[in-house]
């Protein structure tokens, strides 16, 4: 993850200013310095215990009964216990202070553990998937009543834990990531239910292989948003609930500004995003007030915690280096 300054390593920022406490002439914005994310850990503790102890049951009971889908459920379960305590993980690391080498923090740790997590979720279910068409080949005798059994336990268990993620998958990627993973196994497990209820009514073995396979479409439907969106992220691009044209339209629009350029937005975590602009000022540097308003308004519209401005009186400023300035960002479809 880069910092501010990295992201315009050829620009002279001798004289920027950032909005808020000053640091030796620069003031950074004290909006956007202590807002931790909600604590998730009591949830990540008890999902975690829950899940261990379903796997196990669900393995034992899965071989006895001679079904795949609970077996498939169970190794579903395994893969939903690593996203978990990675997802665990990343969101102690986040509230970890910066360091001389880390100086946004380990913020992009909750990034890595999102994609992380979209991934181990296609993992999983092309290793069910697998295991399914062999079983739809030679289709082998389960037992309905203890799939019903294990299953619906199964459902109690990852539905109640989805549940303590729910509060925080609309504004934090990486917890949307738990709550995904949580989110499949409820369905997967209620899937296992109606096979097991279809098996002592019908007797027909096959559907066992056959619903884990709709099962694994239905996940990787699910799925498909959270790895666009953790990608989107690795990739240091401008997170999905901003839209970009909307935030260059309102710092043109500043009171004194005569244009501006290198406008720059990216995330620092799956809930903090930073901004670096320069803004072309005739009238010369605006003030503390001036920095205040602008970071106050980037946070309260846009949610961007962490701004950072840098004052030019001429457009033809140099940018250091010989480089030339990068221009304002070019219109674009939000959204791609």
């Amino acid at each position: 993850m880069t910092t501010p300054h990295a992201a315009h390593g050829d620009h002279d920022h001798s004289g920027h200013d950032h909005a808020g406490h000053s640091h030796d002439g620069h003031s950074h914005g004290g909006l956007g310095h202590s807002h931790a994310p909600k604590d998730f850990g009591p949830a990540f503790a008890l999902g975690t215990a829950l899940n261990i102890a379903f796997v196990v049951v669900e393995v034992i009971a899965g071989f006895m009964a001679n079904s795949m889908a609970l077996v498939a459920d169970a190794g579903h379960n395994l893969g939903d216990v690593l996203g978990l305590l990675m997802a665990w993980g990343a969101s102690i690391l986040v509230k970890r202070r910066a360091t001389f080498n880390f100086t946004y923090g380990f913020g992009s740790s909750t990034i890595l553990a999102a994609l992380a997590n979209a991934v181990l979720l296609l993992v999983a279910v092309g290793a069910i998937a697998l295991e399914a068409v062999q079983r739809l080949i030679e289709p082998a005798p389960v037992v309905g009543s203890t799939m019903i059994i294990v299953a619906s336990i199964g459902i109690l268990i990852n539905g109640f834990t989805a549940w303590l993620f729910m509060s925080g998958r609309e504004r934090d990627v990486n917890i949307r990531g738990a709550y995904l993973h949580m989110v499949a196994d409820t369905a997967v497990s209620f899937g296992v239910v109606l096979v097991g209820i279809a098996v002592l009514l019908t007797g027909w073995d096959w559907l066992d292989p056959l619903v884990s396979l709709v099962v694994g479409g239905i996940i990787v439907w699910g799925t498909w948003g959270l790895l666009r969106d953790s990608i989107r992220l690795a990739m240091q691009g401008v997170p999905v609930n901003i839209d970009p044209s909307k935030v260059q339209a309102r710092l043109a629009a500043l009171p004194g500004v005569a244009s501006i350029h290198d406008l720059h937005i990216w995330p620092m975590s799956t809930t903090e995003t930073a901004l670096t602009c320069h803004l072309v000022m005739p009238g010369g540097h605006p003030g503390d007030a001036f920095i205040a308003t602008a970071a106050k308004m980037l946070h309260d519209e846009f949610e961007i915690r962490h701004s950072t401005l840098q004052f030019e009186v001429s457009a033809d400023a140099p940018c250091g280096l010989g480089h030339g300035c990068a221009p304002a960002l070019e219109p674009m479809p939000h959204g791609h």
